[in-house]
């Protein structure tokens, strides 16, 4: 017995240095995989040419200039008052916050300094113009699918900008996500550039993926912040939980039907269609950016989004599944948003929910107000809802913010009442998610 204890001592710094150096070659691995990954698009970007012949001077700089509106690139790299394009504002995200670059030409701050294939490389493959990977929070995952030709437009553009000599405050984001080492594993899992031979995309969808990058916003994402491996639009909280972007293609209204080409193509450039206004996040989109486009990109966007299918359904059994789990609101409950909807919402929107034709939307059968989570019809009782004015519906209707007038329960109650009496939601908005726009 002793002779065995004896010979166990003996082997273990064999078999500890064993263990360790087959750890060190499994780390070694997994780092060559992350690093051969994350340079596979380098590699392609060097055979990548322009599709098409380049545009020369003003005719590329115009081209840059809407491709740059329909991207709503100032949305992000604009500040509050601030110079147009000279970065600044702050970008949420669920791993913290960063704050959108400087795209004026200043040779310091911003793109001075930038040739064509410099911004190339940033858009197609996510890198900087000296090698570090960009957070994936500017969406080069939807930017990637942009053509050369389209990226030099762009880049001509904002070269042809003032340049404003102003640097953006440092990012604040949670580990690993504020480390280059996290941001080339998030890639190497994630993000795969297409090769130079892919087809092109149909024209409304290169538009929508690419340099509008609806998915941003609508697409469905993981743990890890990364687009869904279907690339689908099936919605999503936005990151400071105030917001909900909404599946696409959109769920028409009871009294409406189902969205058509004409009912979205209004909607994004006037901001109001028969469907319904654009309010919140949606809003500062029309406003800033697809009032200006040109009609028939949006009418090409509009006829590939509505050939996608519908966000799916959840199954009858699924369905009954979660009513089983929640309790129908109370009767006090529904009798309290009963009295404070016939106060301040009836007069509007109809004591029976049916709204005023092209003043008042209706809330019977309204898929806005139906729709789980429950965030936007809280947030624009508390806040209110301001459509954008447009050339063609320069006097939008607005609805009051009610914060100040109601208290938490009485947001609740109203909001469960809207969603149970009309829309047979039986889930009940709690305080507690009013509490969060407080």
């Amino acid at each position: 017995m002793n002779t065995d204890v004896t010979l166990i001592k003996a082997q273990q710094p064999r078999l500890i240095r064993g263990i360790t150096l087959a750890m060190a070659l499994l780390l070694a691995a997994a780092a060559t995989i992350v690093w051969w990954l994350n340079t596979v698009g380098d590699r392609h970007l060097t055979t990548t040419v322009a599709a098409t012949p380049p545009a020369t001077g003003t005719e590329l700089i115009e081209r840059g200039r809407a491709l740059a509106q329909l991207g709503h690139c100032s949305g992000c790299h604009t500040s509050p008052g601030g110079a147009a394009y000279a970065g600044g504002e702050a970008v949420r995200t669920p791993f913290g916050t960063i704050h959108g670059g400087n795209l004026s030409p200043d040779p310091a701050t911003g793109l001075g300094g930038w040739s064509a294939d410099d911004f190339w490389r940033a858009l197609h493959n996510g890198r900087s113009k000296n090698g570090r990977l960009l957070n994936p929070a500017f969406p080069y995952e939807n930017f990637t699918h942009l053509t050369r030709a389209d990226s030099d437009a762009l880049h001509a553009y904002f070269q042809s900008l003032p340049p404003v000599r102003q640097s953006s405050p440092p990012a604040n984001l949670r580990f690993p996500a504020n480390t280059q080492a996290g941001l080339a594993v998030w890639r190497a899992l994630h993000f795969r550039p297409p090769a130079p031979n892919t087809p092109a995309l149909p024209r409304g969808e290169y538009l929508t993926r690419g340099i509008a990058h609806c998915a941003a916003c609508h697409g469905a994402r993981n743990a890890l912040g990364a687009l869904s491996a279907t690339n689908d639009f099936s919605g999503q909280p936005m990151p400071n939980g105030r917001a909900y972007a909404p599946p696409l293609p959109p769920q028409g209204r009871a009294d409406t039907g189902a969205w058509t080409a004409d009912d979205l193509v209004a909607y994004l450039k006037t901001g109001h269609s028969r469907q319904g206004a654009a309010l919140g996040v949606m809003a500062e989109v029309v406003a800033g950016s697809t009032q200006h486009v040109d009609e028939s990109d949006l009418r090409e966007m509009a006829r590939w989004i509505l050939s996608q299918p519908m966000a799916g359904e959840p199954s009858a059994a699924s369905a009954r599944s979660t009513q089983a789990t929640q309790s129908p609101p109370s009767s006090k409950l529904m009798a309290l948003g009963e009295r404070v909807y016939a106060d301040h919402c009836a007069t509007c929107h109809g004591a029976q929910g049916q709204g005023v034709a092209g003043l008042y939307p209706p809330l019977a059968g309204n898929p806005r107000v139906a729709r789980d989570p429950s965030t936007n019809l809280i947030r624009i009782i508390m806040e209110g809802g301001f459509g954008p004015a447009t050339p063609g519906h320069p006097r939008p209707f607005g609805m009051p913010p009610f914060a100040q007038t109601l208290n938490t329960e009485e947001v609740a109650a109203v909001a469960t009442y809207i969603r149970r009496q009309w829309n047979s939601t039986t889930v009940e908005v709690t305080p507690l998610e009013v509490l969060k726009f407080r």
